[in-house]
């Protein structure tokens, strides 16, 4: 038993030795284990630094060499993509014209698309709360019906399932989000989130850079424009460079021109042909305050129809066929200055609606842009054409009619103010005499009187081009007047000029009597006229026509 018991003992000895030997062995493969996973996790956690480090710096590069916030969101993108996937990202702005934060761009990677983006915001989506709070907001879960329904209509409900969301803070103001949308649920992690808010500075920076870059790009294509506009209108020949008459009935015009120059309301200049009409837009202009800044001339009889919104409020590059490159329209180059829309009665009945939000809500949008642009700017009108009869035919909006009246200048034809005729003779006799480089030092009395009687159905430009073509005759120091020109018509000076209304009146009066004053019908005075009954029964109220007792 004895010896029985002593091999047991001494097996037990070397089963324990054994099992320690094992054991060792255990440890030993344990500890190797766990060092090889703390050595991977080492390893991978120098790879995130490592991408981490890369990414802020493609991002640097990409603040530092893009100033195009298109160019900027692409390129930031595709170096987040690479350490945070993603299937969408955005730039959404805080305008603070409109107080609202406003999306601006947006970015779809996979399917090689981008578009510029205008649409604000609504309260508790993630875009919004960051702004306000100023925090980085990670949500994995996203309500999809809770996002705009622009980004909804291009993403699709399947599309949105997790969203991060980085406020851009630049000198201690927010000016934007950066917003990622992935469409796998928990797609972002907190690290992710991390990692993105000490983006968020940077990419701030890159913003407020590209905003200003784009205004002053703005600005530089605006003075350009300026610039050929101004040396356009200096290169054309005005009516003439000042004011010239003593008489009664333009010393009451000039009279309103200085009672209303100071002030910012719409003017609308009515007068027929030659009369002067954007020299006294010019006037009200150089005594407003608005005289530092530009009055911007547009005939709207000169400019094709289907140019003539294009010119107005200017287009973005592919608004349309032709449209090669972005063109500053009028009204923003008149900003802080004056507008004067020449023949406004041209202006077709389709693009009134859009003339008359700008008068009211100063606001407007370029062609192919959804923008809203803010202008200030003095509306001065002019027209040769009866505004209120075309308002009566429905061929001019009545709101815009009277938007456009609220100051209204009737200048007088040059046959109701004869004694400033000799004045404006003198005064273009040397105006283009020493063009010319002619003395012109006598001008026969004789000729003065001639011109004085002539009814010059073409103003004061038909006056101007007649002295200027007896300067090129003259060959002396006496201005050769051709007088076998001035030879009144047939029917014009056998008979006193009668104001137009007067005029009109006897012509309606007339067709009345000979109609019996039946107004309507084949054989009523509309038909004999003419015009629409309406139209006539206006104008017979109007004149205070009445038919005899």
């Amino acid at each position: 038993m004895t010896f029985g018991s002593r091999r047991l003992e001494a097996h037990s000895t070397e089963d324990v030795a054994f099992l320690q030997e094992v054991a060792n062995h255990v440890a030993i493969a344990v500890e190797n284990a766990l060092n090889y996973e703390r050595a991977q996790s080492s390893q991978q956690q120098l790879t995130r630094e490592r991408d981490r480090q890369r990414l802020l710096l493609e991002v640097n590069n990409a603040v530092v060499s893009h100033l195009n916030l298109r160019e900027l969101l692409t390129a930031i993108s595709a170096c987040l993509r690479q350490v945070v996937p993603h299937d969408f990202s955005g730039l959404a702005l805080y305008d603070s014209g409109q107080h609202q934060l406003r999306a601006h761009v947006l970015n779809f990677p996979r399917h090689q698309d981008f578009f510029e983006a205008d649409f604000p915001i609504p309260e508790g989506t993630p875009p919004m709360l960051a702004f306000t709070s100023r925090q980085t907001v990670l949500r994995n879960h996203l309500d999809p019906t809770k996002l705009p329904d622009a980004l909804r209509k291009h993403l699709g409900t399947e599309g949105i399932r997790s969203g991060c969301s980085v406020p851009l803070i630049s000198h201690d103001r927010v000016q934007g989000t950066l917003d990622l949308i992935s469409s796998r649920e928990t797609a972002f992690t907190e690290q992710d989130a991390e990692l993105l808010g000490q983006i968020g500075s940077q990419i701030a920076i890159a913003v407020e850079n590209a905003l200003a870059y784009q205004e002053i790009t703005e600005l530089k294509n605006k003075l350009a424009e300026e610039k050929l506009y101004l040396e356009e209108e200096i290169r054309t020949e005005l009516n003439f460079e000042e004011i010239i008459g003593e008489s009664a009935a333009l010393k009451r015009v000039l009279k309103q021109v200085e009672t209303v120059a100071p002030t910012d309301s719409a003017v609308l200049i009515l007068g027929e042909t030659g009369t002067g009409k954007e020299l006294i837009a010019r006037a009200i202009h150089n005594l407003s305050r608005r005289r530092e800044h530009t009055v911007v001339k547009v005939n709207c009889a000169a400019i094709p129809t289907g140019l003539l919104e294009s010119e107005l409020f200017g287009h973005e590059r592919g608004a349309f066929t032709g449209a090669i490159a972005q063109k500053v329209g009028r009204f923003e180059l008149a900003h802080q200055g004056t507008l004067f829309l020449d023949e406004v009665g041209d202006i077709p009945l389709e693009l009134q609606s859009k003339l008359l939000r700008v008068l009211q809500e100063q606001e407007f949008e370029r062609l192919g842009s959804t923008r809203t642009i803010r202008v200030d700017v003095r509306l001065v009108a002019a027209t040769n054409q009866d505004l209120g009869q075309m308002v009566a035919d429905k061929q001019f909006r009545n709101d815009l009619y009277y938007r456009l009246k609220v100051f209204p200048i009737l200048l007088p034809p040059l046959r109701e103010r004869p004694e400033d005729i000799p004045l404006l003779v003198r005064h273009f006799a040397q105006k283009y005499g020493k063009r010319m480089k002619k003395r012109i030092h006598t001008i026969p009395a004789e000729a003065l009187a001639a011109m004085t009687r002539y009814p010059w159905p073409g103003n004061v430009r038909e006056l101007e081009n007649f002295v200027e073509r007896a300067v090129i005759l003259s060959q002396g120091q006496t201005l050769q007047i051709p007088i076998d020109e001035l030879k009144i018509p047939a029917g014009i000076g056998s008979t006193k000029v009668v104001p137009l209304k007067d005029a009109e009146r006897e012509h309606i009066l007339r067709a009345l009597e000979e109609t019996h004053w039946v107004i309507g019908g084949p054989s009523g005075a509309a038909t004999l006229l003419g015009m629409k009954r309406t139209t006539l029964q206006a104008k017979i109220r109007r004149l205070g026509l009445s038919p005899p007792s």
